[in-house]
């Protein structure tokens, strides 16, 4: 009796993949919930007059993450190394997706509150697809 497997390319990207998406979960319902505490405690969501609704952050969280997972996936192709690749990239990233919540027309503990789910979710999704790249 034989046993069928799947190529190694095959393994590593469905766990890239499987990986990405899990993280891209626990970060959506993460920023959501840091979101709401912010709000429970009195801070508001307010940018130029306007609410950001709580269930906005778990959206806009699963977007960019899965953005961040297909750039995992073209450097896993294409870079010598992907790890160092994605990680360098998404740190710059990270750091310029907080220039509109510092610009942002709102209180400051808002603009705090924003750059904090930006953290939050970088640092639950950049690790677990960067431990699943090649060194």
């Amino acid at each position: 009796m034989s046993v069928l497997t799947a190529p190694a390319a095959t393994t590593r990207t469905s766990s890239l993949v499987l990986g990405g998406l899990a993280a891209t979960a626990v970060a959506s319902v993460a920023t959501s919930a840091v979101a709401a505490a912010g709000l429970a405690v009195g801070i508001s969501l307010d940018v130029s007059g306007a609410p950001i609704p709580v269930p906005g952050f778990a959206s806009l969280t699963a977007i960019f993450s899965v953005i961040g997972l297909v750039l995992a996936l073209v450097l896993a192709r294409t870079a010598r190394s992907p790890r160092t690749a994605f990680v360098r990239t998404t740190v710059v990233l990270t750091a310029l997706s907080l220039v509109p919540d510092v610009i942002a027309d709102a209180a400051v503990s808002t603009r705090l509150l924003l750059m904090l789910t930006h953290l939050v979710a970088a640092a639950i999704v950049v690790p677990v697809i960067a431990r699943r790249l090649a060194a």
